[in-house]
């Protein structure tokens, strides 16, 4: 071939020949690139999710449904910020409007780097604070806060009483996913698709712990058969979305 010449090809094939510095008379153009994959739609419910008797405590767009401890309305520290509830400044910890008695409840939390906050159930507000009425299973950036180096205190725990394994917790700023169940005095704790814990209220391995530990002297603490969802406001920005309740006989 002469330096001056080029082989006689397409236009396609010229302009990648061009291009890449290549021939392409053996070869396929190349692929087009793939298409944007749609992220997973949150704060919805799918026709089976809908069939199966779920119903969203939290609908993307607005606070309704909700109040804070001992009041009638919603605190402005807690806002709708881009489809999640997020905790914005100093506000109190929120609950929900309605009570439940045996309940599936799952939601996806995402906190700050150092971040404490936790989601508790069956709260009443028979004393000063949610946490003396109400379990609470932990929500935590387990290596950026001190309570991390317990696992009685870590994310997915029983705060105080039964521990999480290590391991299951995402990174501060990434989702997790929780599940609690409770239904009568069983309760299981499911933190990003494992169960993490497994307890029986009023148990009499569950009396022990509760006796030596701080909970101790406020008689509502884990013995009410219904009560709120709640979320925590511990001073930390903590985002929650995908909030949803499933009743239980």
């Amino acid at each position: 071939m002469q330096p001056h010449m080029l082989p006689r090809v397409g236009p396609v094939c010229l302009a990648g020949a061009l291009l890449a510095l290549v021939g392409c008379g053996h070869g396929s153009p190349t692929p087009p690139s793939p298409a944007p994959v749609a992220s997973t739609p949150v704060n919805v419910l799918t026709a089976a999710e809908q069939a199966a008797g779920w119903r969203l405590l939290f609908d993307g767009t607005t606070t309704a449904g909700w109040r804070g401890y001992r009041m009638d309305s919603m605190p402005t520290g807690w806002q709708v910020v881009e489809g999640r509830l997020t905790r914005v400044a100093s506000a109190g910890d929120i609950m929900t409007r309605d009570k439940y008695r045996n309940f599936e409840l799952s939601l996806e939390w995402n906190i700050a780097p150092g971040g404490n906050s936790g989601v508790f159930y069956r709260a009443s507000e028979d004393d000063d604070a949610i946490y003396w009425s109400a379990p609470e299973m932990q929500v935590l950036d387990d290596s950026g806060h001190a309570d991390g180096r317990s696992r009685l205190t870590a994310a997915g725990s029983d705060y105080g009483l039964y521990a999480s394994p290590a391991g299951v917790v995402k990174r501060a700023g990434e989702w997790n996913q929780f599940r609690i169940v409770v239904q009568g005095n069983h309760v299981e704790h499911w933190m990003n698709g494992v169960q993490v814990v497994e307890y029986e209220l009023g148990s009499p391995d569950w009396e022990a712990l509760v006796k030596a530990s701080k909970f101790a002297p406020h008689v509502h603490y884990g013995r009410n058969a219904e009560g709120y969802i709640g979320l925590q406001d511990h001073g930390d920005r903590v985002a929650f979305r995908n909030i949803k309740i499933r009743v239980l006989p």
